[in-house]
């Protein structure tokens, strides 16, 4: 018995060591084929006793979109659905749910409530981004912060992959738009460019036929092509600028005599648009545009504005607002829209000047509203470069009626010949940029909307067009309704939510009554912008629709009040955008003036409570002075200034132009026009 489990014994410890001497084996193979860690020796093939297995990360799966419910809630916490209705048998019931936002009944049906409720969400999100489907709707949401999904909205963060489509890879050939043999300097660049012609003068634009010694391009890198035609070119960097989130470069390529420069966010981009550029001059190469970037808007004749023209303004702007902001705490240069004012007095776009610019993307709350003018009551960017490019006409009057001769020369007025009142001097023109299309109608399509034959598929094809407006504390824009028209005083002291109109609508107002407003048109002509530019998001439909389209059968206007079409351009470096929330601040500059001022957006003031440089009460001081000079030449005599409100009604003709323009969008069935209560206007000085 003893030498039997003997036996067993010996058996189980020559396994052992079999199994040993095989594991040996094992390891050795393994080591000699190219283990990248073999075992340390003295060991017996075991791990050191330091060793520590390594933690694998775990690869995060795919994020759960958020439901419209969840997305709905959080852009307006708060909302009370209600049942409406249910039918249909006890088995199959059919629940119809509702749910009011801003104004407006969304309802929503479904075999149980909490999927009417889903139903009811996904159509409130459906007028807040304007897209074809709920599907369409809770996707593209889905892909923003929670709380800024409308695509209406300045504030809206959303990513730049939406936006390629509007994104030209290559520049617009400005060749196409010869109007003269006038030209101009820019970087050390003979560029032939009339001489900012205004819409009439340009004519619609026939392409150069391609030279019959080139071969298709293939959609080929402007680069390649290039170098097929001229090998061993050389590259140079000239210059680098802008923000750090909106860099611009420059590259040059020289080609026989003639040196051709490109920019762009990257070297790489910049250095293609040189060769593009060579391309076009030096062998008459055309290169396709993307369908989304065809220049002239398919609706009239409306001409583009001349690419190099639209760059260099938006390099002006951009390149001042970073010399304003450079020495500021970083908070202060912060923004999500920069606009700015760029005048020309001539060919020579050397002296093109910077006269204004201002950010931001909100509106003061309504218990901020101040009844004495002292408080800014819409504080995006496009909306206060309007007010301070009328505080420099202001500036610029009083030079004029300066006994300082110097002073008047410098002036951009002039008297009107044959007629009392100023004008402008010949070649002074203004142009708009602003950093990204204007909220309400300019902007209320999908990103990703493949083409615009997709407008017949809309849920509401009349929403092309519609009047918008902007619901202070909130993003976006909502259409009109009738019962808006005429808002209260009382109904804004008790916190009512104040309506002010989109800045859409506001432009196509500039573009009938002119962007002078009413007190200066006691003095002035209607003053109208000679082009827009966008430094993102631009379409030439949309924008061209927005900003005079809609309105062209207006009729019977006063004397020298028209129906204004700027030129319309994007820029060939798309500007990104902007990372995280809307500021809660503004700021805002003109020619002459030391620096930025920083308003809070919250309370239309500083945050010393002062008012704005740029508020109703201190440019109707300006005003004032003027009045006390020209009053024996006024255009308007009978006036006596009591109150600001009827110095503004005094302004007959300018009156009855925005009325005409009021009638304009209501027989087109576009909406009624928003009106503030009377009462803030309501003030003396």
């Amino acid at each position: 018995m003893s030498s039997r489990r003997t036996d067993v014994k010996e058996n189980q410890n020559l396994d052992k060591f079999s199994f040993k001497v095989d594991v040996v084996k094992l390891s050795s193979k393994k080591a000699g084929c190219g283990r990248k860690r073999p075992l340390e020796e003295g060991n017996n093939g075991h791990k050191p006793s330091n060793y520590k297995p390594k933690k694998h990360k775990k690869v995060s799966g795919p994020s759960l979109t958020k439901n419209a419910l969840v997305q709905l809630n959080e852009i307006r916490p708060g909302l009370q659905y209600k049942l409406l209705s249910q039918t249909g048998p006890i088995h199959a019931p059919v629940f119809v749910m509702t749910v009011e936002v801003n104004g407006q009944l969304f309802d929503g049906s479904g075999p149980t409530k909490k999927k009417a409720k889903m139903k009811a969400a996904e159509k409130a999100l459906c007028s807040f981004t304007q897209v074809l489907s709920a599907p369409d709707a809770h996707l593209a949401v889905s892909r923003t912060r929670p709380v800024l999904t409308d695509f209406t909205s300045d504030e809206a963060d959303l990513p730049s992959m939406l936006f390629n489509a509007f994104e030209t890879s290559v520049p617009v050939d400005v060749s196409l738009y010869l109007a003269s043999s006038s030209s101009f300097s820019f970087l050390g660049e003979k560029c032939p460019f009339p001489c900012f012609p205004t819409s009439n003068q340009l004519q619609s634009p026939k392409p150069p036929e391609p030279s019959p010694f080139c071969s298709p391009t293939g959609g080929k890198n402007p680069v390649m092509i290039l170098n097929k035609m001229r090998p061993g070119l050389k590259y140079d960097f000239v210059s680098e600028s802008g923000e750090s989130h909106a860099k611009n470069f420059i590259m040059s390529v020289s080609v026989g005599a003639q040196t051709f420069h490109g920019s762009g966010r990257n070297k790489k981009l910049a250095k293609a648009r040189a060769a593009q550029a060579a391309l076009s001059a030096a062998f008459n190469v055309q290169l396709d545009q993307a369908p989304s970037q065809q220049p002239i808007p398919r609706e009239g004749t409306q001409p583009h504005l001349p690419q190099v023209l639209a760059d260099i303004v938006s390099r002006l702007v951009l390149g001042k607002f970073s010399e304003l902001t450079d020495n500021l705490a970083s908070p202060c240069a912060q923004r999500k829209v920069l606009a700015g004012v760029v005048m020309t007095t001539g060919t020579d776009l050397k002296e093109a000047q910077v006269i204004c610019l201002s950010t931001g993307s909100k509106c003061i709350r309504g218990e901020h509203r101040s009844h004495r003018g002292l408080a800014l009551n819409d504080c995006h960017a496009e909306i206060l470069a309007r007010r301070a490019l009328i505080r420099f006409l202001y500036c610029q009057m009083e030079r004029f009626l300066s006994t300082d001769k110097k002073e008047q020369q410098e002036s951009i007025f002039a008297r009107c010949e044959n007629k009392e009142g100023y004008s402008l001097k010949d070649k002074v023109q203004f142009h708009l940029y602003i950093s990204t299309s204007p909220c309400g109608d300019a902007r209320i399509f999908s990103p990703h909307e493949a083409g615009l034959e997709q407008e017949n598929r809309l849920p509401n094809p009349k929403a092309r067009g519609q009047l918008r407006v902007k619901v202070d504390s909130g993003e976006g824009t909502i259409p009109v309704s009738s019962s808006d028209s005429i808002q209260m005083w009382d109904g804004v002291q008790q916190r009512d939510r104040l309506l002010t109109m989109s800045c859409s609508d506001k432009m196509a107002r500039w573009n009938v009554v002119g962007f002078q407003g009413s007190l200066m048109s006691y003095f002035t002509e209607p003053l109208y912008f000679s082009s827009i530019i966008l430094g993102s998001l631009y379409n030439a439909d949309h924008l061209s629709r927005a900003v005079y389209q809609r309105i062209s059968e207006i009729q019977a206007l006063p004397p020298s009040f028209s129906l204004n079409k700027p030129l319309l351009s994007g820029i060939s470096n798309t500007e990104t955008r902007q990372p995280g929330k809307a500021p809660n601040f503004s700021v805002n500059w003109t020619v002459g003036d030391q620096g930025v001022e920083v308003i809070n957006a919250t309370t239309g003031k500083d945050d010393l409570d002062q008012p704005s440089r740029l508020c109703k009460h201190n440019l109707y001081g300006r005003w004032m002075g003027l009045y006390a000079k020209l009053s024996s030449t006024m255009r308007i005599r009978s006036v006596q200034p009591s109150s600001y409100h009827q110095v503004k009604q005094a302004a007959a003709h300018y009156q009855s132009a925005k009325q005409t323009l009021f009638r304009t969008f209501h027989r087109a069935g576009l909406g009624a026009w928003v009106k503030k209560p009377t009462e803030l206007d309501e003030f003396s000085l």
